[in-house]
């Protein structure tokens, strides 16, 4: 046990020195990448260094990261960038946020996201509310609360699908090939999203 302790102190502690420099604020949309088992292939397909992402509530005060894993819920910030590679993360704001995010569009966005809340994951990453995937979740958040689209819909045919990573998980998940027509958003699009500013980095593009 302690030799675990001084081996992991270090990311801990950096880990514990970023969230120091983060103000968290609801409407907040925070990146990782992930270490689940999909996570190359997210990547691979979408030349994109973060796999995973969420929204940031304020829940009494609390930082909770809303997110689509199985099932769709809240989970606390430090739980939720402890999951991420090194720890590392980071967040991007509304550059309109301080006129946008007033707390009645806040309680819309947080009654939008309620109705998917205990919603499976979506294996498949399909376009219906049904099933939901991570950057699927925080889309249609901010589309159906304010109109805002967090990043530029793709279809699958955009995709790179050639990396044996990506393969794997097709094989595992559908019969043949998914539909190139399938209307998908991934992490990728988002974090370039011209209506977000960076206001928080650790260590991450």
């Amino acid at each position: 046990m302690r030799r675990f302790l001084v081996l992991a102190l270090p990311a801990l502690l950096a880990c514990a020195a970023a969230h120091a420099e983060y103000d968290p604020r609801a409407g907040d949309v925070i990146f990782h990448t992930s270490r689940s088992a999909q996570s190359l292939a997210i990547q691979k397909a979408t030349n994109s260094p973060y796999s995973h992402m969420g929204i940031v509530f304020l829940l009494d005060g609390a930082p909770m990261v809303y997110e689509a894993v199985q099932p769709v819920k809240f989970t606390p910030l430090a739980d939720w960038t402890r999951r991420g590679d090194g720890g590392r993360f980071v967040v991007k704001r509304l550059v309109d946020a301080d006129r946008l995010l007033s707390p009645a569009t806040l309680d819309r966005m947080l009654e939008e996201g309620r109705a998917f809340e205990g919603r499976p994951y979506d294996l498949r990453f399909e376009w219906s509310d049904a099933y939901v995937y991570c950057s699927e979740l925080v889309w249609k958040i901010y589309n159906r609360a304010l109109g805002i689209e967090i990043g530029k819909l793709q279809t699958v045919s955009e995709f790179d699908l050639s990396h044996p990573a990506v393969q794997a998980t097709i094989r595992a998940r559908w019969e043949g090939q998914p539909s190139p027509q399938e209307p998908v958003i991934s992490p990728s699009p988002c974090s370039r999203a011209r209506c977000l500013k960076r206001c928080m980095r650790s260590s991450l593009p």
